[in-house]
């Protein structure tokens, strides 16, 4: 087939591409122009192009050949020949590329059992609990394994048959004619849904489906440091799959109830502790929130606004790290009044002059009028 563009153009790959990248670029176009799948009127021709171009570029020794001296050394040698080409993979990259893979897939299907659901518990718990750690028990409903016949679905005394439209594969092959030879499409058996069996003599109390609804009741660990948002995946703990198939995961989906004065930050926890103007120059002993409970800090004299005391190791245990925890930190938060009684601002004033600072005077409009007239 002549063409003015170079293989390289055709499969757009460069001229060093090794053998994978051609392959890839081959069946990447395969998928858009074979003329089973593109309805573009000139996708056949486009197709033969891209299958010359591979058939010389995927066999080393036309593609040296082509490399020296282009399509005129190729003579018989060509990309007109057999359709697949000397050194082409076979039927299976072309099968690969219009189906991704399906032909795989549906072998690793044969005879699987259909899985259950998974499940999602919203679990709501205390600031403390979250970072301590607890077990909680949780309860709730869902499709569990049929004790009666084990959750085959089958009648007691009785047991699947295999499926006589897949002989048991649980799959059925439909071949078709193309230009490329026989396409070969895999699909689940409807009959059996992909199962391989059917259940001839159901189970009562299932119905044949192998699993009944029930209450379940299950013990929760709910690691320290555990955060809002966070889930814990517990395999196996969700809903039985039909007729004997694996059970779903169950995930704990964990709110945890904000604390009123402490706020977490990862691992960090922090405090604001609001000290008056006296406390913060004079030094105190006051109480601070921990996840323990209250307890006694003391404040050092001459304290600033914005200081922070870190208190190590006693905040939130890390998830991923034993034995490690944060630390809590205690920002001082100083409160300058907005009202002052008489003798609050006389010591102020007082403070004020021995310190050489200049203030406002004391009083209103009023006061002040009255000192001026006498």
């Amino acid at each position: 087939m002549a063409t003015d563009r170079s293989y390289y153009e055709i499969l757009g790959v460069e001229r060093n591409a090794d053998d994978a990248d051609i392959k890839r670029a081959f069946r990447k176009l395969a998928q858009q122009w074979h003329p089973d799948v593109s309805a573009d009127p000139g996708a056949s021709d486009k197709f033969k192009e891209i299958n010359e171009a591979y058939q010389v570029l995927s066999d080393p020794k036309r593609r040296q050949i082509y490399d020296m001296v282009g399509t005129a050394g190729l003579g018989d040698m060509g990309g007109a020949g057999n359709p697949f080409g000397e050194g082409f993979p076979g039927f299976g990259d072309l099968f690969d590329a219009f189906f991704s893979g399906m032909g795989g897939q549906a072998g690793a299907r044969r005879g699987r059992k259909a899985s259950g659901s998974d499940l999602r518990y919203d679990l709501r718990i205390t600031f403390e609990e979250a970072v301590r750690g607890i077990e909680k028990e949780i309860d709730f409903d869902m499709l569990d394994r049929c004790g009666t016949c084990s959750g085959t679905g089958a009648a007691p005394g009785s047991t699947p048959t295999t499926c006589k439209i897949c002989d048991g594969r649980g799959e059925v092959r439909s071949v078709r004619q193309t230009m490329l030879g026989q396409m070969v499409n895999v699909s689940a058996c409807t009959r059996c849904n992909g199962e391989g069996r059917i259940v001839d003599q159901p189970c009562q109390p299932c119905r044949g489906e192998g699993r009944v609804q029930r209450h379940k009741a299950l013990r929760v660990s709910i690691p320290p440091g555990i955060d809002e948002g966070h889930q814990i995946r517990l395999s196996g703990e969700g809903e039985a799959g039909p007729r004997g198939g694996p059970a779903g995961s169950l995930y704990v989906a964990v709110h945890v109830t904000p604390h009123p004065q402490l706020r977490r930050d990862g691992s960090e926890l922090y405090f604001e502790l609001p000290l008056s103007i006296a406390q913060a120059s004079l030094g105190t002993r006051t109480k601070i929130a921990t996840v323990e409970g209250e307890e006694d800090l003391e404040i050092r004299a001459g304290t600033q606004p914005g200081t922070e005391i870190r208190l190590r190791g006693r905040g939130v245990p890390h998830l991923r790290r034993s034995g490690a925890r944060g630390d809590l930190h205690v920002m001082i938060r100083v409160h300058i009044p907005t009202k002052l009684s008489k003798r609050q601002r006389q010591l102020l004033e007082e403070y004020a002059a021995d310190a050489g600072e200049m203030v406002l005077p004391s009083g209103g409009i009023l006061d002040r009028m009255k000192d001026v007239i006498g």
